[in-house]
């Protein structure tokens, strides 16, 4: 590797940990909370819980062939 593309790869590397820097973290209990209150809030619409209804579901297979 190059001397001018490791600093660019180092300049690069600078700038994604200034960004990281800047976010502001939160507890793991408080992140867990709220990320269990959105599932509760949003159960009602899970595919994976209540099955996606007949009608609307595009990976069915068709009961019959169109062609024949």
């Amino acid at each position: 590797m190059s001397s001018e593309a490791s600093v660019s790869a180092l300049q690069c590397l600078v700038e994604q940990l200034k960004l990281e820097a800047c976010v502001e973290g939160i507890k793991v209990s408080q992140a867990a909370a709220e990320l269990q209150q959105y599932c509760i809030q949003n159960a009602c619409n899970d595919a994976l819980l209540f099955g996606v209804p007949a009608g609307s579901n595009p990976f069915l297979e068709p009961r019959s062939c169109p062609l024949t």
